[in-house]
């Protein structure tokens, strides 16, 4: 048997029913007998939704007042009555069993189960099987329009049934056609069978996934705007009544493996993602959630893995995962499943445990555990901020798809040293200085496009470019390396300063405007250093270390000159010598600077300017020296900046899990001398031969 279902919302009808998250308020169906073409009594059955706000469209096309609706059973109540008055029906017609049948999948998929799902309440099974009649009809009728062109309308008039929808209430009309339509594709000319239902997965399946896998592109969405906290069941959630492939839950993670409130969710078919698409900017709680179009390939990029620790531990599919975080870096395995206690047993034990650890082998302080079921991971997270030790313990929902990420990429982390392009060749400049002091001669420019580069500055600036003291220009940059949309130029006097910000005050560049102030070089250096500066005045920088903008963008290309400190960051190894010269000399030589290549893109190293800076490139497109430039400057002699012996410097306040290599990443483009101190220390052949390269820079 079937039950013929056809509904309404309070907003959109047709192909956007449910897009627009409103409340069902309309259910009308029948029951068809398909041995012997019997019906049931056709039911009718108001809802009344929270929200009686109904639309234009709504109340056009279907006759309803909030005033009728106000006197209906909420929803909850409605599909009781549904059960209890099928199975009457079906006692009637001598039959037990049904699968629902509607009028293509909106219904059911965007309306029904998404609904029920924020209204915290149970659908019974038979709403995870149904036939979508429209699939139906163009099996029966290869001849008729595409699937998704299918109306009840155009089903009708291509079988050439005569009714009239004027004559019928809303909803009685379109079911009593469907039953018309099934029983055409029941006569002897066709035969059709109903055998294949659609289905609805009841819940969503955990799962690795391999970088080997084939992902098609067309099956993949970038849900943004996600909570922190929320797991890949709370996003199965949101996209109930669509089937998400196993293991198809990704939550995105910051480049201190946080989430970020982003995740890649891979769907069944392309079907399937069409129909999350639509789900763009509804709810996860107070939170609208944005839903677009993303590819494979970021999903393997995310949720792709080939570690086989990782791979062991989850193989264990439909388990829980909950991630640690803060434990003791000597907590054993036993000090874990003891801290979890027998209310919450671990999958396997032992087994069931994954320490993430750095590349050298060290712990994190970060774990992962698999419960068997969602019971024993909820008295887990009850233990939230619980001691173990003298560290109290962070507990958090966790997928199959953030084990990978966090644990390979501390598995693929980058190399202390990266490696560096050929060698550049070395020119003298003019002393390169930032302004200091309380002159105001500088401008600090507001609100630029965000595409904004040297030549638009220039252009805005017109004549007064003449007046822009040489390489005077610094892009201020946020912590992702890109542009904030601010500027300073420093300009040769305070007069000029002035006028230029009298005269370019809120001019227009590309479709911005841009405001333009006066300020003295000291705040230009407080913001230049990571500061802040409004109308509260000066804010203090994170750290002491100064955040300049890559020098591509200094005053003229011709000159683009790169600072010390920025070249300090990049020391290419073959222009430097490999020992040091044992005499000291209180003149320290002039700053070495180099020219870039005229259509390169000079990235800075923002790790030594940031605390928990993002993952930042890695390499520098330099013109390369001729071989005579490299050998000179490879035999030259350098006189060594700090005296003999070297100053000691105490660090306090490390975090408890620092290493060698965060240490000597600290001070990357400092001089240090190991030389000195090899006996106070156990290095590694690999610390050893980093400690050793040449080290005549120093950057201040």
């Amino acid at each position: 048997s079937l039950v013929v279902l056809f509904g309404a919302t309070a907003g959109a009808y047709g192909a956007k029913l449910g897009s627009d998250e409103r409340e069902l308020i309309l259910l009308v169906w029948q029951v068809v007998d398909l041995h012997s073409k019997k019906v049931g009594t056709l039911h009718k059955s108001l809802v009344k939704a929270d929200n009686l706000d109904l639309s234009d469209q709504c109340r056009e096309v279907s006759g309803l007042t909030p005033e009728g609706l106000g006197k209906a059973e909420p929803l909850d109540r409605v599909l009781q009555q549904f059960s209890q008055l099928v199975s009457s029906d079906l006692k009637v017609l001598g039959r037990s069993s049904y699968t629902l049948c509607s009028d293509g999948q909106l219904l059911v998929r965007q309306v029904l189960h998404p609904e029920t799902s924020k209204k915290n309440f149970l659908l019974s099974d038979c709403f995870y099987s149904f036939y979508d009649l429209r699939k139906e009809f163009h099996t029966c009728y290869p001849s008729s329009a595409a699937v998704k062109d299918l109306t009840i309308k155009t089903m009708a008039e291509y079988l050439g049934l005569g009714t009239d929808e004027a004559e019928e209430d809303f909803g009685v009309w379109q079911v009593k056609t469907m039953v018309a339509i099934i029983f055409s594709m029941l006569s002897e000319g066709c035969n059709h069978v109903f055998a294949e239902p659609e289905t609805v997965k009841h819940k969503y399946e955990t799962g690795p996934c391999s970088k080997s896998e084939s992902v098609d592109s067309e099956t993949v969405i970038r849900a943004r705007g996600l909570p922190w906290q929320s797991s890949d069941q709370d996003i199965a959630r949101f996209f109930k009544g669509l089937n998400i492939a196993k293991g198809g839950v990704a939550l995105c993670l910051n480049s201190q493996g946080r989430r970020n409130g982003e995740a890649l969710v891979r769907f069944v078919n392309s079907e399937q993602r069409d129909l999350a698409l639509e789900r763009h900017k509804h709810h996860m709680g107070s939170r609208y959630i944005e839903v677009y179009k993303a590819t494979g390939e970021e999903f393997l990029k995310i949720a792709g893995g080939t570690s086989n620790e990782v791979a062991q531990f989850l193989s264990k599919e439909n388990q829980v995962i909950i991630r640690m975080r803060g434990l003791p870096f000597t907590a054993t395995q036993e000090d874990v499943l003891g801290f979890l206690g027998p209310e919450c047993p671990v999958t396997g034990g032992k087994e069931g445990l994954l320490f993430v650890k750095y590349p050298d082998g060290r712990p994190t302080g970060d774990a992962f555990v698999l419960f068997s079921c969602e019971e024993y991971a909820q008295n887990a997270l009850k233990k939230h901020k619980e001691i173990l030790g003298k560290r109290y313990i962070e507990l958090f929902r966790s997928t199959a798809a953030e084990v990978q990420q966090v644990v390979l990429n501390r598995y693929m982390s980058t190399p202390l040293i990266p490696t560096l392009p050929a060698p550049i060749i070395p020119v003298i400049p003019p002393p390169y200085t930032i302004a200091a002091g309380s002159a105001r001669d500088c401008v600090r420019l507001r609100g630029l496009p965000y595409t904004a580069g040297i030549d638009d500055i220039l252009e805005f600036m017109g004549d007064a470019t003449g007046d822009i003291k040489p390489h005077g220009v610094h892009m201020v940059l946020n912590q992702q390396g890109r542009p904030s949309g601010d500027a300073f130029i420093q300009m040769k006097s305070a007069d000029k300063a002035f006028m230029v910000a009298q005269k370019c005050h809120k001019k227009m560049m590309k479709d911005r405007y841009v405001e333009v102030f006066q300020c003295s070089g000291e705040e230009m250096n407080f913001v230049l250093m990571g500061g802040t500066l409004n109308r509260s005045g000066l804010s203090p920088p994170p750290c002491k270390l100064p955040c300049l903008s890559p020098p591509a963008y200094a005053a003229f290309q011709t000159a683009a000159v790169i600072p010390a400190e920025a070249a300090a960051l990049y020391q290419p190894q073959a222009l430097l010598p490999t020992t040091r010269t044992p005499q000291a000399s209180a003149a320290a030589p002039p700053a070495v600077t180099y020219y870039p290549a005229q259509a390169a893109q000079l990235y800075m190293n923002y790790t030594a300017y940031y605390p928990s800076p993002p993952v930042s490139p890695t390499t520098v497109g330099y013109i390369a020296a001729p071989p005579g430039a490299v050998a000179a400057a490879a035999t030259a002699t350098h006189t060594p900046i700090l005296p003999q012996p070297g100053a000691l410097v105490r660090m306090q306040g490390l975090p408890y899990n620092t290493g060698m290599k965060e240490i000597l990443s600290f001070f990357q483009g400092y001089q240090y001398a190991p030389d000195d101190y090899n006996g106070l220390i156990q290095l590694s052949d690999q610390a050893r031969s980093v400690l050793q390269a040449p080290k005549e820079w120093l950057c201040l």
